[in-house]
């Protein structure tokens, strides 16, 4: 039987639109000099970033409106999709940096590793439901689990990005353990990976390089705390009430990444203290209500995709807040909805179309009666 749909969760769209149409002004602000000094324009990224707006805009409007449950038989071709991108950008990427992440079509440039990353976690959650009745033996459920994040983690690694395969890493064990699979399963898998993430993670002098430069602070190696010490003089100068909107002086040349990684600290430079603590509640209202509409999906496995959703983006929110306030070291992880790049804004739009699809068959509107005129009674499913 078709059950019929609530309203969405209204909250949640408005300050996830609020933050994209925000974005437009902050990239503009933040790239423009860098964008008149090579292309000739102020305006050019600006211009390449409301496409991506408006791409992600839509994208969210169409996750949406997918049925979540949908995605029981979507996950598997997408994952396969997925990594068969990721092959595809070893073979045919466009290597940027020393590092191949993407693949160019014509003029659209994307990361396959972005989709990746959505897609293993989506059939993550498909499988803890599907397996939920074995979850206590590891070969039936953490084994065959685990194989899918290894391909796609595997071949993240070789391009090679780090960062990105530890945040797929580690999301999927945040996915495991909301799926209730047993914590002593994840310490045992996580005791066998260390050993191949330490060797991954020496085994390139310039990942070791960040980690001695973010704990030696100023006398650390001048490419790896210049970054660093950038973004936290762009916060200082923006004090309480910031220096005003287009007036930072971080973006000239000073602050690598200025409209991208660490565009957190132009905003928190232009709008100070009180800006950059707006965006982080907007983030903290997105996880508050994410985890609401999970606990109140009227399905286990609604109430794990809520979850994961809910976390895909708030996560990267918390670590890029701490990275440009010199609390982490640098990771080149955007923050999302703000940071320029096309392929996470669409990602991360996803991520919360999907939420807001689940929200549409939780029961978490106002119960109005004749003793409860206000409507201030919460139903929540059972």
């Amino acid at each position: 039987m078709k059950k019929q749909r609530n309203h969405i969760d209204i909250l949640v769209l408005i300050v996830v639109l609020i933050l994209m149409v925000l974005s437009i002004g902050v990239v503009y602000s933040a790239s423009a000099p860098w964008a008149l000094e090579r292309t000739g324009s102020p305006g050019t990224l600006m211009t390449n970033h409301v496409i991506s707006v408006l791409a992600g805009i839509a994208v969210l409007f169409i996750f949406m409106n997918i049925p979540y449950r949908a995605y029981k038989k979507l996950s598997k071709p997408g994952i396969l999709f997925a990594i068969g991108l990721l092959i595809a950008t070893l073979i045919i990427g466009t290597e940027i940096k020393g590092a191949t992440r993407w693949i160019q079509l014509g003029t659209i440039n994307f990361q396959p590793s972005e989709i990746a990353k959505l897609a293993v976690l989506i059939h993550l959650c498909v499988l803890i439901e599907r397996k939920k009745q074995y979850l206590h033996d590891w070969r039936r459920t953490l084994l065959p689990i685990a194989v899918w994040v290894i391909i796609v983690v595997s071949l993240i690694m070789l391009q090679p990005n780090f960062s990105m395969a530890a945040m797929i890493l580690a999301l999927s064990v945040l996915a495991l353990y909301l799926g209730r699979i047993p914590v002593r399963q994840l310490a045992t898998g996580g005791v066998l990976a260390l050993p191949v993430v330490a060797l991954y993670f020496v085994s390139a002098p310039y990942r070791l390089r960040r980690i001695t430069g973010f704990f030696d602070g100023e006398a650390g190696s001048a490419d790896v705390s210049y970054q660093m010490s950038q973004g936290m003089l762009a916060f200082g100068s923006g004090g309480i009430f910031g220096v005003g909107p287009g007036a930072s002086r971080q973006r000239d040349f000073f602050l690598p990444e200025s409209y991208g990684d660490f565009v957190f600290a132009i905003f928190g430079e232009e709008w100070g203290f009180i800006g950059a603590a707006f965006v982080i509640v907007i983030f903290a209202i997105i996880f508050l209500r994410g985890f609401r509409i999970a606990l109140n999906s009227e399905d286990e496995f609604g109430k794990l995709l809520a979850g994961t959703m809910t976390i895909v983006v708030t996560s990267y929110a918390v670590i890029n807040s701490l990275v440009t306030t010199g609390l982490l070291p640098t990771t080149g992880l955007p923050m999302p909805f703000l940071s320029y790049g096309g392929t996470a804004m669409i990602v991360n739009a996803a991520a919360i179309g999907i939420l807001l699809n689940i929200s549409s068959y939780t029961n978490l509107r106002p119960k109005t009666d004749k003793k409860n005129p206000a409507g201030l009674q919460i139903d929540r499913v059972r």
